[in-house]
């Protein structure tokens, strides 16, 4: 089975297209280091809880967007690896790229799948 791994941030509304643009620039990194799908999701439908939930999560303001994403990889080693990488490849630098989000406030992991239904 692959390896997961999931993030929840929170992206300021007006950002959306500088979100865009940022992972539409960057996922492809992500698949040359050996990522299989990449999926970054636009919050819809994320209903507020009453003890927990997303927005609470990453402290989503009410000018932000709660945004999931997820990478699929192969295993946990190719991620590890390509994490490794990623960290060191100039393109990723944050002075030279800045993301359009604050990500103080990312969470994140990374999940072995205990059952999948395709």
């Amino acid at each position: 089975m692959n390896y997961v791994q999931g993030f929840v941030i929170a992206v300021p509304t007006a950002n959306k297209q500088k979100f865009i643009d940022h992972a539409r620039q960057f996922d492809p990194l992500f698949i040359e280091f050996g990522a299989l799908r990449i999926l970054e999701c636009w919050g819809e439908d994320v209903p507020r809880g009453k003890q927990t939930d997303f927005y609470g999560a990453v402290k989503c303001q009410d000018d932000e967007t709660v945004v999931f994403s997820w990478i699929e990889w192969p295993d946990r080693a190719t991620c590890d690896a390509a994490m490794e990488k990623m960290m060191s490849d100039p393109r990723m630098d944050p002075a030279a790229n800045p993301m359009p989000f604050d990500g103080a406030r990312m969470i994140f992991g990374g999940f072995s799948p205990v059952v999948v239904i395709e």
